[in-house]
């Protein structure tokens, strides 16, 4: 029997448009970290070594400083680690695993598995590896490697190492490269393979709920739609038996998913409550999807409690744009503002610009260019409103 850690997905120096410099870089330091947490996990697990199912890194020009920080970490892992080129990372002309940086820095206890195997790892122990040669191979990777080596010999439990989408997940076949999962069942039936360790994929799956090919998932969040991330795999295999494979998480991050539908002053309160009461915001990016009408003094307060969970929270998305809020401003808040003559004649017409928002086609992919101009104008107006609000002091009078 042998037990080792499979994880895969790392994408070490993977950049976010929407996070803040800060966050940024609190991002790229866990993810760094969830290497030192994994190696931690694989030496109480009693794991003989670590295999990353591709992806490692998320190009191949990366910051000196992102490329030595995991290697440090990957050393301090103190296990054989065997790390496979995926699409992001492939052992392409300008492959980072190719560069002199990489070879001159990279630990004693760290093998780029370059060529297809079989690699022997541990006593009748072998992996048979499917690494990427380019970002755009013409073939099933993982079946061309196991159609390149032989039999495995009697009693050797045989590990296969790959990258990709499979056949089963993505019933379109569209990628070449998709991994055939009935070829791998036939395989397995001849006591040729034992477990299949995949990478590209950054849900936790159990591929077809056959119990011996998995996707691990990636090691921190990168998007709301990933389903069990951030979790690594520790499997104890034995040929002739089915797998045992055991998840954990080490991911310190999380995106979620938040929609509102609000209409009055109550419900801006129960919202600024909610985000008030979560732990762990630096941690947390959340997308916020609000729906509803609120008076111009609701949503310049809701505006304001948003403007500062911005700088808490690890991102706090589509905001801005994405929203479905319309502000009906009341009468009262109008006068209050104590505007006149130009002024009060141009706020006028933001105003009637700003409520025609409840009233315009709902925008969709399909809409006009128009239809989109004016939900911008809108959107532009109720801003306008906002800001007059806020400068004017009217919300704290």
């Amino acid at each position: 029997m042998v037990t080792f850690l499979h994880t895969a997905d790392w994408q070490l120096g993977m950049t976010r448009r929407w996070l803040e410099p800060e966050a940024q870089a609190r991002f790229d330091d866990d993810r760094v970290r969830a290497i030192r947490r994994a190696g931690r996990l694989a030496r109480e697990q009693g794991c003989e070594f670590v295999v990353v199912a591709g992806d490692v890194f998320e190009h191949s020009q990366l910051r000196e400083a992102t490329v030595r920080r995991a290697l440090e970490a990957m050393a301090e892992v103190e296990l054989p680690v065997y790390l496979l080129p995926g699409n992001h990372d492939p052992l392409d002309v300008v492959s980072l695993y190719r560069q002199e940086r990489f070879r001159r820095h990279c630990p004693a206890n760290v093998t780029v598995l370059e060529e297809v195997g079989p690699h022997r790892v541990a006593d009748a122990v072998e992996i048979v590896a499917a690494p990427w040669r380019g970002k755009h191979p013409e073939e099933d990777l993982v079946a061309a490697a196991l159609a390149a080596v032989p039999p495995p010999a009697s009693g050797t439990v045989r590990l296969v190492v790959g990258h990709g989408g499979a056949d089963l997940l993505d019933p379109q076949g569209s990628r070449r490269a998709t991994v055939g999962i009935d070829g791998l069942r036939a395989a397995a039936d001849r006591g040729e393979v034992h477990y299949v360790a995949l990478g590209d994929r950054h849900s936790r799956t159990d591929v077809g709920g056959y119990g011996f090919v998995w996707y691990s998932g990636a090691i921190e969040v990168t998007d709301s739609r990933e389903q069990a991330p951030g979790d690594v795999l520790v499997v104890q295999v034995s040929a002739g038996q089915a797998p045992v494979v055991q998840p954990h998480h080490v991911g310190s991050w999380s995106f979620e998913e938040m929609e509102r539908d609000l209409v009055s002053a109550q419900d801006v309160d129960d919202l600024v409550d909610e985000l008030a009461a979560r732990t762990g915001k630096e941690r947390v990016v959340l997308t916020m999807r609000l729906r509803g009408a609120l008076a111009l003094a609701d949503y310049t307060r809701l505006h304001e409690a948003l403007e500062g969970y911005s700088t808490v929270f690890g991102g706090l998305r589509d905001w801005d744009r994405h929203e479905e809020l319309v502000v009906l401003p009341r009468d009262a808040e109008w006068d209050g503002l104590g505007l006149s003559g130009f002024v009060a004649e141009a706020m006028s017409e933001i105003r009637d610009l700003s409520t025609s928002a409840s009233t315009e086609p709902v925008i969709t992919a399909s809409s006009s260019p128009s239809e989109h101009d004016r939900d911008d104008d809108a959107q532009s107006a109720q801003d306008a409103l906002t800001l007059l609000y806020r400068l004017s002091g009217a919300g704290r009078r």
